[in-house]
């Protein structure tokens, strides 16, 4: 609630996805920003760690009930968004419902900022949208960002002195934001996991973004009739105890924790003490998979794993930090228009999925079925045929772990 706080700026998270390794110094600071600041989050605060995997965003969930005023949903974690609690503090003013149009949350909070009575409001891009899994938005879909943002404003500009947009679209997505809606004070950013932090300025918008995997945050203070913003990083060690509202939380994040640090094995010779190479990691997998499951074909995308620094022993956590999503491994169909078309077909996976790696290379004309995760069977392609009865993240233990034997690596 922020009745009883005044309010002198707006703190904005993105991008979070469960990264709680060190959760106590940001935690704790976002609760002492919380007394003079509103908390916002980008997006995509779910999914991309071991901590979802073991406790299903339980966590993630009391740290956005306990420290957050407005959320923006993201392409992960959606579903927790229309969970009662969470759905109260979220805004979006361009996701509807597919059949009536209805929106699908609230579309905008007015709050008093520095004096001045904010309209906030949140957008989701069209591509981040559509990579959310199709089960969970098969009863959704958005409308145009830019229309729907000046519909808000338009039905709300009596109400606020200002118009702050919380976009999970993009950075460059949010570039053509500004200029096309040049009433928008500010841009928080997200979605984009890119170098690029701002802030830049469009026309009179400024577009931000706070740093990733809760590294920082972006900051932005009324500065007269207009605006100033930037961005910081969280400290690296405590700044005070742990609050007494928050113990609860770090106890659990500190049970979770002792869990991944269970060992699955000695890490083979070719990965040892370096960051993962997700492509030569998909290529060693590709190969290994069509061969042992008898695939004619494989499609995986590098977008299903991680970058995670690696040393002599594979440890839970770092194997669900590789494979957070939970992919399962599926024989896929692949559509008649794509069949005769295989350079047109990996060309549609890429724009929608990222970097891709296939088997053989190049894929052979009239592949009717390719092994696949059931991330881009179910949203991608024509739907599975059959499961392979493998998780990704188990072929990945297979490949990057030694051989129980102990033999030369």
């Amino acid at each position: 609630m922020t009745a009883t706080r005044r309010l002198r700026q707006i703190v904005a998270t993105t991008d979070v996805h469960s990264t709680l390794d060190n959760a106590a110094p940001f935690l704790t600071h976002l609760h002492a920003l919380r007394a003079t600041s509103l908390v916002v989050d980008c997006g995509d605060f779910f999914e991309g760690s071991g901590y979802y995997r073991l406790a299903h965003g339980s966590i993630e969930r009391e740290i956005l009930l306990k420290l957050y005023d407005v959320l923006a949903p993201g392409n992960h974690g959606w579903p927790h968004h229309f969970e009662p609690a969470l759905h109260r503090l979220t805004v979006c003013a361009n996701a509807v419902h597919a059949d009536t149009g209805d929106v699908l949350f609230r579309r905008l909070r007015i709050v008093e900022v520095g004096g001045q009575h904010v309209g906030v409001t949140a957008v989701i891009g069209e591509q981040a949208f559509h990579s959310i899994p199709i089960r969970q938005r098969a009863d959704h879909r958005v409308t145009d960002p830019v229309q729907a943002l000046r519909e808000v404003m338009l039905a709300h500009d009596h109400e606020a002195d200002g118009w702050i947009l919380l976009s999970h679209s993009g950075f460059d997505e949010d570039l053509k934001l500004a200029a096309a809606c040049p009433f928008l004070d500010m841009i928080f950013s997200g979605h984009c996991h890119s170098e690029h932090y701002g802030p830049v300025r469009v026309g009179d918008t400024l577009i931000v973004k706070g740093r990733e995997l809760a590294d920082g945050y972006a900051i932005a203070t009324p500065v007269g009739h207009g605006w100033g913003a930037g961005t910081t990083r969280f400290p690296d060690q405590i700044p005070a105890p742990v609050p007494t509202d928050l113990t609860a939380v770090t106890a659990r994040i500190d049970e979770i924790s002792q869990q991944l640090t269970a060992v699955l094995g000695p890490i083979t010779k070719a990965y040892r003490h370096q960051v993962l190479d997700r492509h030569d990691l998909l290529v060693d997998l590709a190969e290994r998979l069509r061969s042992g499951l008898g695939a004619d074909a494989v499609i995986l995308n590098e977008t299903a794993l991680r970058p995670v620094p690696l040393s002599d022993a594979l440890a839970l956590g770092d194997l669900l930090a590789i494979e957070p999503f939970g992919n399962q491994l599926v024989h896929a169909h692949v559509s008649e228009d794509f069949r005769r078309d295989p350079h047109g077909l990996l060309l549609h996976l890429t724009e929608r999925a990222g970097p891709l790696v296939t088997t053989p290379d190049p894929l052979p004309d009239d592949t009717t079925a390719v092994l696949t995760t059931d991330y881009l069977a179910d949203t991608y392609l024509a739907g599975r045929t059959h499961a392979a009865g493998l998780l990704l993240s188990q072929a990945v233990k297979h490949v990057l772990t030694a051989p129980a034997d102990g033999g030369t690596q």
